[in-house]
This record gives structure tokens, sequence and C-alpha cells, in this order.
């Protein structure tokens, strides 16, 4: 899964139990763009503005990939 911060440097991660983690996935990076903009413009509840949220990151991710593809 891609990485929304990717580095190659060791010690900008944060060291957590199991090694190092990478920050969060681009897909959750996505989801907390679109869960932002649920809030402040719906008037969504917590459960279905958090399954939209990810539904609409997903079919970003989609997307990207059918971009990147055309691209390459």
């Amino acid at each position: 899964m891609k990485s929304a911060f990717p580095t190659n440097n060791w010690q900008q991660m944060a060291p957590v139990s199991n090694g190092y983690d990478e920050g969060m996935t681009l897909l959750d990076y996505f989801a907390a763009k679109v869960m932002q903009s649920l809030i402040s413009e719906t008037g969504m509840t917590m459960p279905d503005f958090s399954k939209t949220a990810y539904d609409v990151a997903e079919d970003m991710m989609r997307e990207r990939n059918e971009r990147l593809g055309r691209l390459g």
C-alpha cells in the first residue's frame, strides 16, 4: 500500500514496537480529506461519513491507478 508521505530516511519514521511505522497510507489520507469535507458540508452522522469517506477514497485510488496506468 502506498504511503501518503513516503520517506527513504528511516530516522524520520516513528519507532513502534514491531519496527518503524511508515505513517498513514494514501487511502487513509484521501479518506481523511473526504471526511473533513463531509463533516463541514453535510449533516451526516459518524457511522455514515466514516463509511462514505472510505468508499470515496477507494474510488479515488482506483481513478488514480487508472490515470497512472495511462500515463505510464
